[in-house]
């Protein structure tokens, strides 16, 4: 049965250093929930607080509302998937599955049937006698995994899995986890710093940063509203743009950027923000019939081919730069660097967004 995970105003230091402070959460029951973010910002230590290997230095977990602060891993309805997977090398693979029913002391036949159900789970129906270390990495995942789900956690804890594979097996695995996720009903909780893994997966997410949580919300929420300019810049809105003013001109926004004015249709109220964060896959060449403040003046600096599209570097009048990220059936169209250009954004392309 699926578990909620509270956290109460956990902080968590170690001598002088903050790993926590003061973190705020409630991860429903049955979610897939992802913490996101770059190393040292406090995600691996909250999930080990979740899980049970540590404890915080103030504050409290709660599973299902009650307190479990000082319960132990091995008595938590929790269990973890490691990065470096902890598999038992002198172990068949069944016996690694069913290592944990065995120190609970589960009968040998109950012990079977439910690691031969849980192989098949993952995809592993017949792999109970192969020997662990013949495995690819791709199995050896699903190993960890079955050992893992094989004790019918309420919740499952996922620490960075899938580091160290290659692309293919990354996604692979990442569809694994969906479909687990939805097989299960377990509540789901992914820790990384891969944007793709938390985006595809997350039911709700979180972005980290120092300790703190910089924003929680729906995956498309950190792109039609960042909580501040690292968030958009930690999604993939690396540029950020200072304009002279942001105003309300009706039900629009406008900004003044370069001297030129600029609607954006549809953006959220003003109220403090003073960046503009950009979507650079919104951007494209402003043709002659573009409508009056839809578009700005811009030189193209350079361009670099990325597979699928390029990136065009732009500079406005200004000296402010953005780039812009065009498929590559329209690279063409586009001027040759040192060439001016106008550039035309679609709706959702320029995000008004607070400074960090």
């Amino acid at each position: 049965m699926a578990i909620s995970i509270g956290i109460d105003d956990v902080t968590r230091t170690f001598g002088t250093v903050k790993a926590l402070e003061r973190v705020g959460l409630k991860i429903e029951a049955g979610e897939f929930f992802t913490l996101l973010g770059s190393s040292g910002s406090g995600k691996s230590t909250l999930l080990k607080l979740i899980g049970g290997f540590d404890r915080p230095t103030t504050g409290r977990v709660l599973f299902d509302g009650q307190d479990v602060t000082d319960l132990p891993a091995n008595r938590r309805p929790s269990n973890t998937v490691f990065q470096d997977l902890a598999l038992f090398p002198h172990m068949t693979v069944g016996d690694n599955v069913a290592y944990g029913l065995k120190v609970k002391g589960v009968a040998a036949a109950e012990r079977k049937k439910r690691v031969d159900g849980t192989l098949a789970l993952v995809d592993l129906a017949g792999f109970a006698e192969r020997n662990v270390n013949l495995l690819s990495g791709g199995q050896r995942q699903r190993v960890a995994l079955a050992r893992a789900l094989v004790m019918e956690p309420g919740i499952l804890l996922l620490d960075e899995p899938l580091t160290g594979l290659d692309e293919r097996l990354r996604q692979q695995m990442r569809d694994e986890f969906g479909r687990l996720h939805k097989r299960t009903g377990s509540t789901f909780v992914l820790v990384t710093h891969n944007q793709d893994e938390a985006l595809s997966l997350s039911d709700r997410m979180a972005i980290m940063h120092k300790g703190r949580l910089e924003q929680v919300g729906r995956p498309a929420d950190f792109f039609a509203a960042p909580a501040n300019d690292f968030v958009a810049r930690f999604v993939g809105m690396e540029r950020v743009l200072k304009p002279e003013r942001l105003e309300r001109s009706g039900g629009d926004t406008v900004a003044v950027i370069a001297g030129e004015r600029l609607v954006l249709p549809g953006a959220r109220d003003v109220g403090e923000m003073g960046l503009l964060a950009v979507r650079p896959d919104r951007i494209s060449l402003a043709n002659v019939h573009a409508a009056p403040g839809s578009s700005l003046a811009a030189t193209v600096a350079g361009r670099q081919f990325r597979g699928r599209f390029f990136d065009f570097y732009l500079e406005l009048g200004d000296g402010q730069k953005l780039d812009a990220e065009i498929p590559v059936e329209f690279a063409d169209a586009w001027p040759e660097p040192g060439n001016p250009v106008r550039l035309e954004f679609a709706g959702g392309a320029l995000v008004p967004v607070p400074a960090s």
